[in-house]
Order: structure tokens, then C-alpha cells, then sequence
């Protein structure tokens, strides 16, 4: 476990913390006016590997090559000329800082953007640490500047085996409550599909469109098909042989040969993707974050009005159950850029003219 450290003074800025992977939603902007909650569980953080925040540069100001080097092959509105390697925990972890009044944001809305750049300070000697992010459509954070602070170590965790994780069973529900800012009547609430699950959907889909070497895709039936199949059928032409996608991990066979594809999940601390033995091996993985991953893998059945009779003993449950969305799943559109133009295979003309049309396919609610 670490704490991090103001690098002029060397006062304490965080509680213990323990690190885990970088959340898909990490740079997820969700609807509008929207209240997100905190990014990050209490005790943990993150590191962006690359640059990110202000000041940025637009593409036709970024040399192509330059780009590619850093792992980007296709256009993109801007690329960030800030510090690689910045630090991402909760809110409520940071200690000994206070706000800087004139670095409050130009362009936010409901609360802070960042645009700025670092808006919080040491409390003990003045230099800029961190940013906070707490706008609508945001989700909540800190943000520590990798020039400004220092890494101390406080103990040693060892990261959870599948087979913990599993034990544990934490699954992200396909379907959460949303609010906003702003309501006349108060704060407007309804079911959605989960953002956290939008943004996942986001990046399996641009390796499933990577993977699927131009071909048709068809994966499982039920929650998986709603997620995806419906844009894989809209994306990619029809006629030739269909590769076939599956879902593989901890806790179920491992699948055939004749599996093009499959859907794994990544850890949640280390953020490695999990691998099966023998042939299978050879298969392109989608990686899943490890929640998401779960619910599909394990799904509960939806009951459309609750089940007559009493639960069985030591099982617990809200009743009813949680409302279904009433629209049709989209994957999240920044997710999904963000994640294909990192792909070296978006070089081909076919997926380029995916990314092309991407305001198209938005307007028409593939995402």
C-alpha cells in the first residue's frame, strides 16, 4: 500500500491506498447534466499511462508520426500535451489540500471540469497537487500531478487470484439509477443501462470489430447478443463465414477450437487479461472489465413480476426487481474512439470509415 506526498514539502496528501487498473469510464462523459458518482473506490488508486489533460493540441497540429509513436493511428480531435503517469483516487482520500479559488474552470457547468489544470494545493506549502473533477456528466475524482507528488510505501498487498475474485462475486448490474442536475420538480430519476457497462461495451466492441478481420460476428444469445450484436449486425457486412465470439474466464469450461473470439475478463487490481490453456490460447481476447465480465458470464434470469413463494434460505434479494431500460442498449461512442484508434489494424479502410461515420452511427443509436 502507498501513500502519496506533497514532492516540495513532503506533507502527506492521501490516506493508505491500494492500486488497481484503470476503470474503462475513466474519461466517460455521460449524457447531459447528468450526476455521476465517485470513479473510485474509497483505498484505491490508478495511473493514466498517457498524457492527459491540459494543454492539448489538435490533430492537424500533431505530426502523424508522432502520434503513432504514442500508440495512435488513426485521427483524433486533440491530443494532450500533459504529464503521462497522473494519479486518480476518490475524493474523500485526499488530505491536507485546499481548493485554488481562481482555478475554478471556465467552461463547467455544475461544479469543476479541470480545464484549468491543477485546481488543489498543499495546505502546507502552496504547490498546485491535484485537480478535482466533480461536473455533470463527469464522474467524480482527484486527479494527483505526477510532477507533484512522490510515492511512499506503507505495507504490501498481494493482488486476489481468479479464484478470490470469483469467491467474492462482486458483478456490475447491466442497470443502475440516473439523476440530474437542475430538475424543476427536484431530482429526476430513471432506470438506464449502466455507464459503467456502456463504456466497457465501448472498447470489447472496437476489439470485436478488430478481431472480426471484416467478417460477421455472432456472439451468445440473451444479455451478451443485447449488448453487442445488434451494432456488430449494423457495422459489418453480411455473406461471408461469421467468426464466432464467445465468453471464457474463471469458472467456465474452456472453450473449443472452433472459438474465433472470446470475451474475457481483466483483473480489477493488476488489469491483466485472463488467458485459457491449450488451443483456445490462439484466440483473439475481448477484454471485459472483471464486473461486467461477471453479470454476463453468470447472469441472472430478469423476471418480469416478482416469483410467487419465498426466496430459498440464505439467499437475499430486493423485491421487485430492478426496472429494465426502455431503450435499446448503446455502447458508448468516446469508449469505443478512444480504444479503435489505438488498434494498429484501424490503418484499414473499412474500419476507417467506421470511425468516419461515427456521427452517423450516433444519430442513429448504434451508440
Amino acid at each position: 500500500m502507498l501513500v502519496f506526498v506533497c514532492a516540495g514539502c513532503g506533507a502527506r496528501l492521501t490516506t493508505r491506498l491500494s492500486q488497481v487498473a484503470l476503470p474503462v469510464h475513466v474519461h466517460q462523459r455521460y449524457g447531459n447534466g447528468i450526476q455521476l458518482p465517485v470513479l473510485m473506490e474509497s483505498g484505491t488508486f490508478a495511473v493514466e499511462p498517457e498524457p492527459w489533460g491540459p494543454p492539448w493540441r489538435t490533430w492537424e497540429e500533431t505530426d502523424p508520426g508522432e502520434a503513432a509513436a504514442r500508440g495512435i493511428y488513426a485521427p483524433v480531435y486533440a491530443l494532450s500535451d500533459g504529464a503521462p503517469g497522473a494519479i486518480v483516487i476518490a475524493p474523500g482520500d485526499a488530505r491536507g489540500t485546499v481548493l485554488i479559488p481562481e482555478k475554478g474552470g471556465g467552461g463547467c457547468c455544475c461544479g469543476l471540469d479541470g480545464a484549468d489544470g491543477p485546481n488543489m494545493a498543499c495546505e502546507t506549502c502552496g504547490l498546485p497537487v491535484a485537480t478535482r473533477i466533480d461536473d455533470c456528466s463527469l464522474w467524480q475524482a482527484v486527479w494527483l500531478a505526477p510532477n507533484a507528488v512522490r510515492r511512499r510505501l506503507v505495507g504490501n498487498a498481494a493482488p486476489l487470484s481468479w479464484a478470490e475474485l470469483m469467491a467474492e462475486g462482486k458483478g456490475t448490474p447491466p442497470f443502475e439509477p440516473i439523476a440530474t442536475w437542475g430538475s424543476r420538480l427536484g431530482l429526476n430519476h430513471w432506470w438506464s443501462w449502466s455507464p459503467q457497462w456502456e463504456a466497457a461495451a465501448g472498447r470489447a466492441l472496437a476489439h470485436l470489430l478488430a478481431a472480426s478481420e471484416g467478417r460477421p460476428v455472432t456472439v451468445p444469445d440473451g444479455l451478451i447478443a443485447e449488448v453487442f450484436q445488434r451494432a456488430l449486425d449494423a457495422l459489418l457486412p453480411a455473406g461471408p463465414p461469421a467468426r464466432c465470439a464467445v465468453i471464457a474466464g474463471p469458472g467456465r469450461a474452456v472453450p473449443d477450437t472452433e472459438a474465433d473470439i472470446l470475451l474475457v475478463p481483466t483483473h480489477p487490481q493488476t488489469g491483466k487479461t485472463w488467458t485459457p490453456a491449450g488451443p483456445a490460447a490462439s484466440a483473439y481476447p475481448v477484454p471485459l472489465p472483471f464486473g461486467v465480465w461477471l453479470s454476463l458470464a453468470f447472469p441472472e434470469p430478469y423476471l418480469p413480476v416478482p416469483a410467487s413463494g419465498g426466496m430459498p434460505d440464505g439467499v437475499l434479494r430486493d423485491d421487485p426487481p430492478a426496472p429494465r431500460p426502455r431503450h435499446l442498449f448503446r455502447a458508448d461512442p468516446g469508449a469505443f474512439q478512444h480504444t479503435l484508434v489505438r488498434l494498429p489494424v484501424v490503418h484499414r479502410l473499412w474500419l476507417r470509415e467506421i470511425l468516419e461515420n461515427l456521427p452517423q452511427h450516433v444519430r442513429a443509436r448504434l451508440f
